[in-house]
C-alpha cells in the first residue's frame, strides 16, 4: 500500500493526470479476458483480429489516431518533461 503512494507521489510530481491512470488499471482486466476468449475461439490464431473487414478497419483507425497523436510530438522534438516546461513558463508570465 505504501508502494502504491510513493508512485502516487512520483506521478503527481510529474504532472501526470490521474483520470487515465485509473482507467488504465480498471479496464486492463477486461481487456485482457476479452483478448484470452478471442484466443481461444481461433485456437490461438492472432490473424482473428484482421481476417475480418470490420475488425481490420477498427485496427486501422486505431493505427491512424496513435500516429495524428504522436505527430506533433515528433515533429517538435520535445522530450517526456515538456509540460512541466510548458507549465513553469506559464506560471512566469
Amino acid at each position: 500500500m505504501s508502494m502504491m503512494g510513493v508512485i502516487g507521489y512520483v506521478l503527481r510530481k510529474l504532472d501526470f493526470e490521474t483520470a487515465p491512470i485509473v482507467l488504465g488499471v480498471v479496464l486492463a482486466s477486461i481487456i485482457e479476458m476479452s483478448l484470452r476468449q478471442s484466443l481461444a475461439m481461433s485456437n490461438g490464431k492472432y490473424s482473428i483480429f484482421y481476417e475480418r473487414p470490420i475488425s481490420a478497419v477498427f485496427l486501422a483507425g486505431a493505427l491512424v489516431m496513435i500516429v495524428i497523436a504522436l505527430i506533433p510530438l515528433v515533429r517538435k522534438g520535445i522530450d517526456y518533461g515538456w509540460r512541466r516546461e510548458l507549465t513553469q513558463a506559464e506560471k512566469e508570465k
